[in-house]
């Protein structure tokens, strides 16, 4: 088996956490689900219970994230934070830089974002959960909101600076247009003068002789 390393541990905050978060709100209506999870049972979990709650959550994780792209990532681009055009040109050469922004700053993100759509999803969950309906006091629906504003801040920064970080690395498609461009009306100069006086003598003669055949 292999050693846990930081790409495991990125997949772990970026889809097992946020899903088993959501599996724990969708246990409010299925009995099944909530003896995996539940904390207190008669016996130890078994392996095959644990198994079962790690691929559930990595099932349920997968889906919330395909609901983050489709809220978080279009609020966040709808308010500023647009996304860049990078040079896939420059990949290969940077490829082990450009894993470890996503370990260091995507993954950390996508727990973020993915986070807030989960404790939404498990909170909805509880509120319509017919049982415990006296233990749904005011001050624990603020502590939900803040909660959630501060996952929702949390993640706009994280993508923020993966967006710049990585446009540094690549490059943009905008600027390397750009410098193309540059390159191209800037008029191409010999980097040695010698040469040029010499090539510039070379053309007077040439005159002098047009002008003495005339």
């Amino acid at each position: 088996m292999d050693t846990f390393n930081g790409r495991n541990f990125g997949i772990l905050i970026a889809y097992v956490l946020p899903g088993f978060v959501a599996l724990w709100g969708l246990g409010q209506f299925s009995p099944t689900i909530a003896a995996w999870i539940a904390a207190t049972q008669p016996s130890s979990p078994s392996v095959g219970g644990f198994l079962f709650v790690l691929l559930a959550s990595l099932a349920v994780g997968m889906t919330v994230s395909a609901v983050r792209w489709l809220v978080v990532d279009t609020l966040l681009h709808r308010t500023g934070l647009s996304a860049p055009e990078w040079d896939f040109s420059r990949f290969q050469a940077n490829l082990p830089a450009f894993e470890a922004l996503v370990e260091n700053h995507y993954r950390y993100y996508q727990f973020y974002a993915n986070g807030f759509i989960a404790l939404a999803l498990t909170a909805t969950a509880w509120a319509a959960a017919p049982a415990g309906a006296a233990e749904r006091t005011a001050w624990i629906w603020v502590g939900v909101l803040m909660l959630e504003g501060v996952l929702l801040a949390s993640a706009r920064d994280t993508l923020q600076k993966y967006y710049r970080k990585t446009s540094r690395l690549l490059g943009t498609l905008e600027s390397s247009e750009r410098s193309d461009c540059d390159d191209q009306r800037t008029p191409r100069f010999s980097p040695d003068p010698q040469a040029d006086h010499q090539a510039g003598a070379q053309e007077i003669p040439s005159h002098q002789a047009s002008g003495e055949e005339e």
